[in-house]
């Protein structure tokens, strides 16, 4: 099969959906093409040539990245030495680990540690080519002070056990475009009276952080909660939320103020001693904000943690 168009089938999509997972779930292990080829039954050959037009990246290069960006989340937020970091995620010795590592964020490992010190590291955009510089020592210190007052003006925030959840999702990559993935999963939920049921929630699940992956790259899952029975089709796929102990914020905010939102959250759970669990943060929607006399989400964002 010629692949000429974005429209590639959506069986393809499906198979590589798998692949996304499986990568994931085995980033400290031997991720060959033939053995991740055979995840979504494709030859080698043909493998290469389909990820690529659904990623825009080769196997290697998307492994190399993922690799190294989960390496920069450890480094934040881990207290585990650059060597043994080195070693957990293939590498073969420091030197290689910090060439490559440079060439994603322009500093060493180490120096990425010092200059994105543990206890606000979620707060501060990291001095990398995927995001911005952050602001001398007096402004950071005035903007975390702001944001902690924004967040107990704008939030009720409790930490509760979140129960396992059952949905149909669909998958995007990149912030651009994302109206898109909502409006597929509406196009297949209304049809089967899905979203009559006052029960029914819209949210979205994040894979990546956007402090640490580039905005372009950043994997989601758009998904609908139901307690209806459903069938999968086309793009639609089965997606489980496991049950996690979480920090849930209730917002209610205009589109631009989600990153402001989710940033807030992260502060204070760091100004709470928690720490992020290895379950992904997600948001569930309670309103439509079309509706809404200021044009505002209802939103609970949901940060797991140890």
């Amino acid at each position: 099969m010629t692949l000429t168009t974005k429209e590639i089938p959506t069986d393809y999509r499906n198979r590589i959906n798998r692949v996304f997972e499986f990568i994931d779930e085995n980033l400290e292990s031997n991720l060959a093409l033939e053995t991740v080829a055979e995840i979504a039954f494709f030859s080698p050959f043909h493998f290469h040539r389909v990820f690529k037009f659904v990623t825009g990246e080769t196997l290697n290069a998307y492994v190399t990245r993922k690799r190294i960006e989960k390496s920069a989340a450890d480094l934040l937020h881990k207290n585990s030495t650059t060597t043994a970091i080195a070693h957990k995620y293939g590498f073969s010795d420091n030197s290689s680990y910090s060439r490559t590592f440079k060439k994603y964020y322009g500093a060493s490992p180490t120096e990425f540690r010092k200059q994105n010190p543990n206890k606000h590291s979620k707060i501060r955009q990291l001095k990398s080519k995927n995001g911005q510089e952050y602001p001398d020592p007096e402004k950071y210190i005035c903007i975390i002070d702001n944001l902690k007052k924004w967040i107990v003006m704008n939030a009720k925030i409790e930490v509760r056990e979140t129960p396992k959840l059952k949905l149909a999702g669909v998958t995007h990559v990149g912030v651009n475009g994302i109206e898109n993935a909502f409006e597929k999963l509406a196009r297949w939920a209304v049809p089967k009276g899905l979203l009559k049921n006052s029960e029914a929630k819209m949210g979205r699940l994040f894979y990546d952080s956007f402090k640490i992956t580039a905005p372009n790259k950043v994997r989601m899952s758009v998904f609908l909660a139901t307690d209806e029975p459903f069938e999968t089709e086309g793009e639609i796929y089965r997606l489980t939320i496991n049950s996690a102990k979480c920090i849930v914020g209730r917002f209610e905010i205009t589109p631009g103020e989600f990153e402001k939102a989710w940033t807030s959250l992260f502060i204070w759970m760091n100004e709470n001693g928690y720490k992020k669990g290895g379950e992904h943060p997600f948001e569930i929607y309670h309103n439509d904000y079309r509706e809404h006399p200021e044009h505002k989400f209802l939103v609970d964002l949901y940060i797991p943690i140890v």
